[in-house]
């Protein structure tokens, strides 16, 4: 059963919203997506705020960081009021980056000069730690989210994407032909994907030692968001 959102948008609170298909055929035939798995990513990716501009992922972050902090207008009002938390962003989260960037201990890191699984961040540092469709491109994903957790002071939180196959378990694309996301015709190697995360997506979080994980449903099961608590 799907559950649709139809707004407003919980980063900018407009009600106006765009959609056009993403994916192509060769990503399509590489990940074996049947047609309401097609679907549902397509809608994850290509439906979007026509203010903000954040697709469908990006506003399933938003909510969840709303969520977690108890905040009951708009990711735009909230960042505006200067909340005392210290955030690291991993990679720009879509458009939040421009939002998340009002707050004044937020800071912005990427990849290349930044490796996920080898933070060179002292410990504890950090109350909110934020990625957005990051981690499957990390070739350790378990070790990733040990870095993240290792950077958050005690009871902060990671608040994630990843593209979510809801009705298989997790692989990995190791002996596969590479896989790419992004646009169809780069092939990056930062776009590339090691892991196609599924249902049991939430274990990677407990192996990496945080405490809890939450699923944050904005929609089901195109938009949904992972909070992790060290």
């Amino acid at each position: 059963m799907s559950i649709s959102f139809a707004g407003p948008c919980p980063v900018c609170g407009s009600e106006a919203f765009a959609y056009h298909p993403v994916l192509w055929p060769e990503l399509i035939g590489s990940w074996q997506l049947a047609e309401d798995e097609v679907a549902y990513i397509d809608r994850q990716q290509g439906f979007s705020c026509a203010e903000c501009h954040n697709n469908l992922r990006a506003l399933a972050l938003a909510a969840a960081i709303l969520r977690a902090y108890g905040y009951k207008g708009t990711l735009h009002q909230y960042c505006s009021t200067f909340p005392e938390l210290r955030v690291l962003e991993i990679n720009q989260a879509g458009n939040l980056t421009a939002f998340l960037s009002q707050i004044p201990a937020h800071r912005l890191i990427e990849y290349p000069v930044y490796d996920m699984t080898n933070l060179d961040i002292e410990s504890d540092q950090f109350d909110l730690v934020v990625h957005s469709d990051s981690l499957e491109h990390v070739p350790y994903p378990e070790k990733g989210l040990s870095e993240c957790r290792r950077i958050l002071r005690d009871g902060g939180l990671c608040i994630f994407t990843v593209p979510i196959v809801v009705g298989r378990m997790t692989r990995s694309r190791a002996g596969l032909l590479p896989s790419f996301h992004g646009d169809s015709d780069v092939k990056a190697m930062d776009q590339v994907v090691h892991t196609e995360f599924g249902a049991d997506v939430w274990q990677f979080v407990l192996r990496a030692r945080f405490s809890s994980i939450e699923v944050v449903s904005l929609e089901y099961p195109a938009g949904m968001a992972l909070v992790a608590k060290k």
